[in-house]
């Protein structure tokens, strides 16, 4: 079975708020992004925010130019059919977000929670940090949340890369500034709890 078929199989399986990952609001997520002081004139994107219902909070703040991309169709369906009209206010993009193909993209802020410790591959990592240097406009935003030392070592059936601040920044690399890191004790639906660091970058 291949990465994408994996996403499919959950997405199609299961309700969107019966995955471990869910929120009903992405409450660390908004906060960081609000501090930013952006205009809602500014572009975000959010990786692997299929399902999720950030675009939603995004939306009623009223930040013009979002755009969602997500590995699975299914769960960019999902998201569509719950904002309905609205989500034709939103650039949908359904793609691998190591793919070579998105660096015409350019965004103002980089939100992912719970893509980059996916990548258990130094090359496909590799990959992930090249789009995000190519995409994100200068002195852009970046905020990554992945599981912490002390959070799960599988998600979904995978296996995933555990951070701390300091080792998430050296993955990262030079073109990258730490302003601010965050821990957060998400609860799944299934009441057990994971542990995730939020940490926030400049573009240098």
């Amino acid at each position: 079975m291949t990465v994408k078929d994996h996403w499919e199989n959950v997405y199609t399986t299961k309700s969107y708020d019966e995955v471990s990952w869910f929120q009903s609001h992405s409450i660390k997520s908004l906060e960081l992004i609000n501090s930013l002081g952006l205009p809602l004139s500014a572009s975000l994107i959010d990786v692997g925010g299929g399902a999720s219902i950030l675009v939603d909070d995004l939306i009623k703040l009223g930040y013009s130019k979002l755009q969602v991309l997500d590995l699975s169709l299914a769960a960019l369906k999902t998201s569509q059919e719950r904002l309905g009209d609205i989500s034709k206010q939103i650039n949908w993009i359904e793609a691998d977000i190591t793919d070579e193909r998105l660096k015409a993209l350019k965004v103002d802020l980089w939100h992912d929670r719970a893509v980059f410790h996916f990548l258990t591959d130094k090359i496909n990592r590799q990959k992930y940090i090249n789009n995000l240097t190519h995409i994100l406009n200068k002195n852009g935003h970046v905020i990554i949340a992945t599981f912490a030392e002390d959070g799960p070592e599988k998600c979904s059936g995978l296996d995933i890369c555990r951070y701390n601040p300091h080792s998430l920044a050296l993955a990262l690399g030079e073109c990258f500034t730490l302003v601010s890191h965050h821990k957060e004790t998400h609860q799944t639906p299934f009441n057990t709890k994971q542990n995730f660091i939020y940490c926030h970058f400049i573009k240098n």
